[in-house]
């Protein structure tokens, strides 16, 4: 019993006393900033057919905001190491869940934005690539009560996927 408890001593002041300990951070970047110092974000116009003019705005402000959170890249107008362009390319209503009178009981907003991420330090690492993200609410409710908060919701997911498959190198 001693042995025992001696030897659970021994692993516990060992793993307290390792000057090397193991860090692990699943939200940030995965840059190396001695190479890359700087981003351009560009303005992503609306090409969709049916446009909510807040969008563009909503969505890049919300882009460049988690860019600038999670990263300690510097953002410029100009020439820069890295690039994010694109534009909104849908913006759309589908009806889902037909109840048993043939009504729908919600109804689906799906943004899709096509972004092009430019690396100018290694082009094997550009991406061109489209990217959507919905929700449903009741159909009993006017999208223009709904909206808003909806567009804010769909654009953070947008966002958290656009990072993910550029800067955050997954």
């Amino acid at each position: 019993m001693k042995t025992r408890i001696v030897i659970l001593l021994a692993c516990i002041i060992g793993c307290f006393s390792t000057a090397c300990v193991p860090s692990f951070k699943l939200n940030g970047s995965a840059l190396d900033y001695t190479v890359y110092k700087t981003i351009r974000v560009s303005e992503f116009p609306i090409r969709a057919a049916l446009v909510y003019a807040p969008l563009q705005q909503i969505f890049e402000n919300k882009l460049l905001d988690y860019v600038q959170r999670n990263t300690r890249l510097q953002t410029t107008d100009g020439a820069s190491d890295l690039e994010i362009e694109g534009e909104i390319t849908g913006y759309s209503l589908s009806p889902q869940a037909v109840t048993e009178d043939a009504y729908a009981s919600k109804t689906r907003l799906t943004i899709t934005v096509r972004v092009k991420y430019i690396d100018n330090r290694k082009d094997t690492n550009n991406v061109d690539q489209s990217f959507s993200a919905y929700r449903d609410f009741d159909a009993t409710e006017l999208l223009i009560d709904v909206q808003d908060q909806l567009c804010e919701e769909i654009c953070n997911d947008l966002v958290d996927l656009i990072f993910n498959a550029t800067l955050g190198n997954w």
